[in-house]
């Protein structure tokens, strides 16, 4: 089984995101899992992450004004992966810093990394070429996002060549501002999972440990992105602590779901 199905397995997974090069990256990747994060997403810093909220946007400038580059992103990958060698990694970014080198060359450093799957939020599925293929062609899961704007027509579209798991956006907006109602929720995840086996996991908005129990009633897996990176801003490089304590509330209400 791939580090995404194991994680998958026994029921509803957590998925945590934090931004790279904010913070101690590495001891707050640490503490994600010891509190009992399933998956792990690492921000690659971009200087224009359009679904972004304020939060992530500025995650992303205090890593970048660091001097953190691509370089640094897949070290701390690397590092990961011998740390936690079943925990799956997921590069969460977007195509200027994934495609700038070419896609063959990301795909490759991807695999060298031990990174099991890569999101770029603005590859629409229609340009699956530009980057597709060469992360299939190193057994790197492309996972792609699904919205409340993803209709029938275009759902073959966007599972056609994803895997690892599907990422339900459940609001026509940027991260951590709003959630979705359950009701809405529910009823999506109902369809994009009579359309494909995939895992879906639904994230945007999520942040209290209700919320989250919620949502891993219904689907997958649940994503939590903006309130880590809150902490790490809060906290600074004391953040591992608090991520810790915080992951484990999240984790407790998503594994109960099982």
């Amino acid at each position: 089984m791939t580090r995404f199905e194991n994680a998958f397995a026994n029921g509803p997974a957590l998925v945590c995101f934090i931004t790279g090069g904010d913070g101690d990256t590495a001891a707050n990747l640490d503490a994600l899992v010891a509190g009992g994060a399933d998956v792990i997403e690492l921000g690659m810093p971009f200087t224009d992450p359009m679904a972004d909220g304020p939060a992530i946007q500025e995650a992303n400038l205090r890593s970048l004004a660091k001097g953190t580059r691509t370089s640094d992103i897949f070290r701390i990958a690397a590092d990961f992966r011998q740390r936690h060698p079943q925990v799956p990694l997921v590069l969460m970014g977007y195509a200027n810093p994934m495609t700038v080198r070419g896609p063959e060359w990301f795909a490759q450093e991807c695999a060298k990394a031990g990174v099991d799957g890569v999101i770029c939020v603005d590859i629409p599925s229609e340009e699956d070429a530009s980057l597709g293929p060469a992360l299939r062609d190193s057994g790197v899961s492309l996972i792609r996002l699904a919205t409340p704007t993803t209709d029938a027509v275009r759902l073959p579209k966007v599972l056609e060549g994803s895997s690892g798991f599907l990422y339900y956006v459940s609001v026509a907006g940027i991260t951590g501002m709003q959630q979705a109602a359950q009701g809405s929720i529910e009823d999506a995840v109902a369809q994009l999972k009579a359309a494909s086996d995939i895992p879906v996991a639904v994230g945007f908005g999520v942040r209290t440990p209700e919320q989250a129990a919620a949502i891993a009633r219904v689907a997958d897996g649940v994503v939590v992105g903006s309130a880590f990176v809150d902490i790490v801003k809060q906290h600074g490089d004391a953040a591992p602590g608090p991520l810790q304590e915080y992951t484990a509330t999240l984790a407790q209400a998503v594994h109960a779901a099982r």
